[in-house]
């Protein structure tokens, strides 16, 4: 087999149509399709072919790659997708979906036929565009060579959590990381309400912090985001957010581990998608700091 794959792309969303982009740079040959047709049609002018429904998209795929946005909505695509599977294709699943989703996905991949790879990934939007996500793989060696040209494609690196998608190391190894980077997120915008609020300048909090053990790019980011209404186009979504933040705490839960943090940052979340801004970038939770939104 060469290097250059047929690859399906399903879901077209943020991160799924910056992905497709990559792919069709990297020479593959791209099909893509997404529930709202317009958001995969512009993906046209980079060379994808845009399929009506998830059964034409992957009619015949060496790869076939979905980015949805959980367990329960990749599970109702694939199988619509169902009749055209080709029994042996890959299936990297890289919807964040939870242990327990992914476990659901893994047994359709079982019972269609297909190589089963659970590969999240480790990024936003930018490093997404620019093809240099972190893959967080698990899945069999036996195919590793048919998906490792995907994961190059989109990624800068790639770390192989487990021999068995199944058993969603890659899924795991996302939600550690997804707490500590939603709990930052959440951090940031606290210290910045917290600044308005006593009527501190936020620039001094961060100027005392700067070059320091405190200091960080992921805050200075976020920060700049909330403090000059940099918040749409989202990197990451309010209600996206919410939905990890989420499963998060029920792996937790689940594994014996109580996570008061996660927990009170997933209802930061919702209070601020209540406040209308769940389509903007996730440092909005910052707003949930305030019954209404604060004078500028």
């Amino acid at each position: 087999m060469t290097d250059q794959l047929t690859v399906s792309v399903l879901g077209t969303g943020i991160m799924g149509a910056a992905m497709a982009r990559s792919l069709a740079r990297a020479g593959h040959t791209v099909r893509a399709w997404n529930r709202t047709r317009a958001k995969a049609e512009p993906l046209a002018a980079n060379g994808a072919q845009i399929a009506d429904t998830p059964a034409e998209a992957v009619q015949g795929a060496d790869v076939v790659l979905t980015m949805l946005y959980d367990g329960p909505a990749t599970l109702e695509v694939m199988r619509e997708a169902a009749p055209a599977l080709r029994t042996g294709a890959a299936w990297v699943q890289s919807t964040t979906a939870g242990i327990e989703g992914v476990g659901e996905l893994a047994g359709f991949a079982r019972d269609h036929g297909l190589v089963f790879y659970d590969a999240p990934v480790l990024g936003t939007r930018q490093p997404a565009e620019a093809g240099q996500l972190t893959v967080l793989a698990a899945g069999p060696s036996s195919g590793r060579a048919v998906v490792t040209p995907v994961f190059d494609a989109v990624g800068s690196r790639t770390v192989w959590a487990g021999e068995d998608g199944a058993e969603a190391g890659g899924t795991r190894l996302k939600l550690v990381a997804n707490s500590w980077v939603l709990a930052v997120t959440a951090a940031t915008g606290e210290v910045l309400a917290l600044a308005r609020g006593l009527g501190v300048d936020p620039q001094n909090f961060l100027d005392i912090i700067a070059g320091g053990g405190l200091d960080m790019g992921y805050l200075r980011a976020k920060a700049d985001a909330i403090l000059h209404d940099k918040l749409t186009p989202p990197s990451f979504a309010v209600t996206t957010a919410e939905k990890d933040a989420r499963l998060i705490a029920r792996a937790g839960e689940q594994h014996g581990v109580r996570l008061d943090l996660i927990a009170a940052t997933a209802e930061r979340f919702s209070r601020a998608a209540a406040q209308g801004h769940g389509a903007e970038d996730m440092a909005a939770a910052y707003f949930a700091s305030f019954e209404e939104k604060p004078a500028s």
